[in-house]
């Protein structure tokens, strides 16, 4: 279904179209992606930390690591670390080099949690299906291009 039928709206401009366009399909795929991670009891957020330590893994990595990395710029990592912590997915220890920072690092149960995601989210890719692979390539181009 196209945007104009979805939102029964007609648009200024092509412009505006798009960027309503982009916010609805960044809705839709968050709503999909919460679905997954609901029973886990884990937000996007903490999320996106897990997955930045799983790539950090079997080291550890600094909350400023963490944060630069972090796809929502505006997370408290700190506080997520602590709601990590409590839910035995990561363990956090006394940075060697300073001693006010602390080293984080992902838990074999903050592991195994991806794990199942990762086989749900393969449902999620393929809701991109009937796109190919030409198309997705210039998908993420002109997505990458609008952010430059």
């Amino acid at each position: 279904m196209s945007i104009k039928d979805d939102l029964q709206s007609n648009f200024r401009s092509e412009y505006l179209k798009a960027r309503v366009n982009v916010y609805l399909t960044n809705v839709y795929l968050m709503d999909k992606m919460n679905q997954i991670i609901k029973p886990h009891k884990l937000s996007i957020a903490q999320f996106n930390t897990l997955r930045i330590l799983r790539g950090q893994y079997p080291n550890t990595a600094s909350i400023g690591l963490i944060k630069e990395r972090m796809v929502d710029k505006n997370s408290d990592v700190s506080r997520m670390i602590d709601r990590l912590f409590l839910k035995k997915l990561v363990d956090r220890v006394e940075c060697k080099n300073d001693r006010r920072q602390k080293d984080v690092k992902i838990t074999k149960k903050g592991l195994d949690i991806l794990a199942t995601v990762d086989a749900l989210e393969i449902d999620l890719d393929n809701t991109l299906h009937h796109l190919d692979s030409t198309e997705i390539l210039e998908l993420n181009r002109l997505l990458d291009k609008m952010r430059e």
